[in-house]
């Protein structure tokens, strides 16, 4: 019974040794691939119905496989050789420079499922980068220059082992016998090209040639490879194609293959009968219509854009500008720079409005903030004056005027630019209950500085003006509280010495002098006007309301007048003044204020330091 088992195992035992030594044995050839016998595809691998075998189309993203699913069998005992002859064709795809080429596979595996597409060839992937862990073997034919992998250019020839960065490269070209040197041939012209990739005595030899070339007597490349390192873990090779595309992409195919192991005989290929390579020459010219139409439809539409935003700008900013400005020109702003400071006229820089227009806040080059005042105006008359009178009011430097930068114009649009004060009018701080109240200190120097202003006006400037409208609102208060006088929009100049001429009765009601009646206006009109708003800023109270009794209802018939005799006991210092202040209890007719003790005796000291200088 152990004889027969014996027997039995040694049967066993030769059978398999004659399974592997003609396994070792391997010889195929396709002349093309319209039978698939013995293929294995993977991906987007395909066999056209004339025979041609397709790896990628013009699609992003995609790998292709295709081996020969006998394997060759592989031992470090019995060295192995192989020779193999292909014919490829790679098509560029019209109006792109080109895909990522593809490659001669040995692979102890057909699963390729680890790979990735574009520049790693469905070979490699990023994590196999340099490693030996991934044991393959490839010769590519890559038409990318990726400096990543050390590329010479994007038309070479490389030997990778284990990863992407090849062990052998050289630029696309053959030996030719009749000329005796090497011609550059490039690879991604869409004509057919033979491969030849040997391996002998641990040396593989890499060569190509166009189509009518027979094969170089000198390789393009020689490389010293074991094939027992390489695989070391491995009895069995699988040959066969990989390629890949990522954005770049191309059309790569196998017109048809021989190979052989051991020293067989390499069947040699039939070209006469290579199947025909789709060249797309019509989609390129489609392309090339298409993108030529597309180009022109751009042009035009942008040339329509440029000129509908340049009309659209001009129109947008356009302005009135006429012969007689140029003496003003200096003073004269753009309304582009205008519209570009406030933003477009922002809601959110808006700081009110009145009979005048509207004012909103800007901000220049260099961080200059300034207020631009927007009028409206139905006619032209006056525009020549009403500029005029700007240059002029621009040359007028006090320190309690507001700065008056310059104007610009438009159609039924006139604007004033004027330096921004960031504590806005007086009226605010007085008639607000959410504003700052102001101390008398700082309304002290809120009068004292009008009337310095008002002064400077009638007799110190070069003509004598008269500002016409002067009260709270016209007063705006700077970065430390000093009041400045605004809005001469009602302004009038003569000569010093002159007669004012009689003008229309124009002016704030409650601020109105009497003579205004007979419509002449003078510096006195002025004083009174003044005097109006030195009651407005010491009471609290505005010069008119109408919802107050008949008798208390305008602010300069309701000051309780003192009588003689108190005036002469005021005048001796023997009665102290009335208690006047802004935080009096009662004193002002919107709302009561209550007061402490230490407020209201600074008050009364300052009322008798008053009356004292007085």
């Amino acid at each position: 019974m152990t004889c027969g088992l014996l027997q039995k195992i040694l049967v066993i035992t030769c059978f398999h040794l004659i399974y592997l030594s003609s396994q070792q044995e391997l010889n195929f050839v396709y002349h093309s691939f319209g039978g698939q016998e013995n293929l294995y595809l993977d991906g987007s691998a395909t066999v056209l119905p004339n025979g041609l075998l397709q790896l990628t189309n013009a699609s992003d993203h995609q790998m292709a496989h295709v081996f020969y699913k006998k394997p060759i069998g592989f031992s470090s005992s019995k060295p192995l050789s192989f020779s193999t002859h292909f014919i490829c064709a790679l098509v560029p795809r019209p109006g792109f420079e080109g895909g990522h080429g593809m490659a001669f596979v040995v692979s102890p595996s057909m699963d390729f499922s680890h790979a990735e597409s574009d520049r790693y060839l469905g070979v490699f992937n990023v994590s196999k980068n340099g490693s030996p862990s991934s044991d393959v073997l490839a010769v590519e034919l890559d038409t990318i220059l990726n400096p990543d992998f050390e590329d010479i250019d994007n038309n070479h020839v490389g030997i990778d082992v284990h990863s992407p960065l090849s062990v052998g490269t050289a630029t696309a070209s053959y030996y030719s016998d009749i000329k005796g040197n090497n011609q550059s041939i490039n690879l991604l012209t869409g004509k057919p090209l033979q491969v030849w990739v040997e391996y002998e005595d641990t040396m593989l030899n890499v060569s190509i040639a166009p189509l009518e070339v027979q094969k170089p007597s000198q390789p393009l490349l020689s490389q010293p490879i074991n094939l027992t390192e390489v695989f070391p873990n491995s009895s069995r090779l699988f040959v066969g194609f990989s390629a890949a595309t990522g954005t770049a992409t191309s059309y790569q195919y196998i017109l048809s293959w021989s190979f052989c192991t051991n020293g067989g005989s390499l069947q040699t290929l039939n070209i006469s009968r290579l199947p025909e390579v789709p060249q797309p020459r019509s989609e390129h010219k489609n392309y090339s219509q298409l993108i030529t139409i597309l180009l022109g439809f751009i042009a035009t539409m942008g040339l329509g854009v440029l000129i509908g935003v340049y009309l659209f700008k001009k129109c947008k900013y356009a302005e009135v500008t006429e012969e007689w400005e140029k003496e003003f020109g200096a003073h004269r702003f753009s309304y582009e720079s205008l519209y570009k400071a406030t933003k477009g006229f922002n809601k959110d820089g808006f700081l009110g409005k009145g009979g005048f227009g509207e004012v909103y806040r800007g901000t220049l080059l260099l961080s200059r903030e300034i207020a631009v005042k927007r009028m409206f105006h139905n006619d032209d008359q006056g525009v020549k004056q009403f500029v005029s009178e700007v240059v002029s009011m621009r040359c007028l430097k006090h320190r309690n005027l507001v700065p008056l930068l310059g104007y610009c114009r438009r159609k039924h649009e006139l604007l004033l630019v004027s330096e921004y004060m960031p504590n806005g009018s007086l009226d605010e701080h007085l008639f607000d209950d959410e504003k700052l109240v102001l101390s008398w200190p700082q309304r002290l120097v809120i009068l004292k500085g009008i009337a310095s202003a008002l002064c400077y006006l009638h007799t110190g400037a070069d003509q004598v003006v008269l500002h016409r409208d002067i009260k709270a609102s016209n007063i705006l208060l700077d970065g430390e509280f000093n009041g400045r006088l605004g809005d001469f929009g009602m302004a009038r100049f003569h000569d010093h010495g002159e007669y004012a001429c009689p003008t229309g009765a124009v002016g704030t009601i409650g601020y109105m002098a009497p003579e205004i009646i007979d419509m002449v206006a003078s510096t006195g009109t002025d004083v009174y006007a003044f005097g109006v708003f030195m009651l407005e800023v010491t009471c609290g109270r505005r010069p008119v309301e109408p919802q107050l009794q008949c008798e208390k209802r305008v602010l300069v018939k309701w000051v309780s007048r003192p009588t003689m005799e108190q005036v002469v006991l005021y005048l001796n210092n023997s009665l102290p003044l009335p208690d006047v202040s802004p935080y009096t209890v009662g004193f002002s007719s919107y709302s009561s204020v209550l007061i402490d003790a230490a407020s209201l005796v600074a008050s009364r000291s300052w009322s008798a330091s008053s009356a004292s200088s007085s």
